[in-house]
Order: C-alpha cells, then structure tokens, then sequence
C-alpha cells in the first residue's frame, strides 16, 4: 500500500511550472500579436531608453563631483590597460631582437679579435724573421768582405807563387849552369 500512495513533492512542481510556462507563453503570444500592445511596447521602450540616458549622465556627473570611476571610466582603464600590455610586449620583442644583434655582433667582434691576435702574432714572427734577416745580410756582407779580402790575399799569393817559380826556374837554370859549367871546367 505505501507503493502506491508515495507522494513526490518534485513531480507535481515540475508538471505545475509546466503549465504555468504554457499560459504564459499563450498570454505573450496574444499580447505581442496584438498592434497597439506593441505601439504602447514601442514607446515605453523609447521613455526607458531616455530615462536610462539621463540617469547615466546624472550619475557621471556626480560620480566626477564625488570624484568616483563610473563604468565608462573603468571600460577607459581597461582598454589603456590592453594597449600598454601590447606595447609592453612589443618592446620586449625588440629588446629580444636587440639582444640577439647584441650576442651575433658581439660573436663577430670575438672573432675579428681572434684574427687579429693571430695577424699580430704573425706580424711579431715576421719582425723577427726580418730581423734575423738582417743580421744574417750583415754577417753575409761581412763574410763577402772577407772573401774578398781573401781573394786579394790569394791573387798575392798566386803572384808570389809565381815569382817564386820564377826565381825558382831561375835559380834552377843558374845552378845548372853552374854545374855545366863545373863540369866542362872539370873535364879539361
């Protein structure tokens, strides 16, 4: 018996507002079918509209007297608000890009840096090298001199050899005659 007899206080709500919703949706439809009913709309429309204009520049009026943000002025703030973000963000995008032509320039100084301490140390290798070279030329130019010297030294010799021969031949040739005629005078 208790099966049959419950009550649930939910479902006879919900099939109350049911109907209520359809009486309602009927008594619009005539209403809003009607053409001096939506005249009378019309119109009351256009006073609210009016009364709701005068009332918001009441309000700011005495909103900026109070010296209190009305909704205009929180709809300004906020749209500065966006812009200053945007632009935020635009100038660290060109503070990125700025830093990245930084980092490229400053790999490119880095390396400029390298070739000129490698030009610098081969500038030193090569001040040396010429240096060496030059006293190199100067003992070649010394050992030339000398050389030269000796040449004339030589060219002496040669010339005393040769004299030497001479009086050597001659010498020579004396003392055979010499000894041709010892033995011619001997054999007499």
């Amino acid at each position: 018996m208790s099966d049959k007899m419950s009550f649930d206080p939910y479902e006879s709500l919900h099939k109350l507002s049911l109907l209520w919703e359809k009486q309602l949706n009927e008594f619009i439809y005539l209403w809003t079918n009607n053409k001096e009913f939506v005249k009378m709309t019309n119109l009351g429309t256009e006073i609210h509209s009016r009364y709701l204009e005068t009332f918001k520049k009441s309000q700011e009026a005495l909103a900026s007297v109070l010296n209190l943000p009305t909704k205009s002025d929180v709809t300004n703030v906020a749209n500065l608000t966006i812009q200053a973000e945007e632009k935020m963000e635009a100038l660290e995008e060109q503070m990125w890009e700025i830093q990245d032509s930084v980092r490229s320039q400053s790999r490119d100084i880095e390396s400029v840096i390298e070739v000129s301490k490698e030009i610098i140390k081969l500038t030193k290798q090569l001040k040396n090298e010429l240096v060496q070279t030059k006293k190199e030329l100067a003992n070649s130019k010394d050992l030339h001199a000398e050389l030269q010297e000796m040449k004339f030294e030589l060219l002496k010799l040669n010339n005393f050899k040769e004299e030497f021969d001479t009086l050597r031949g001659l010498i020579e040739s004396g003392n055979r005659a010499e000894i041709e005629l010892a033995g011619a005078g001997s054999s007499k």
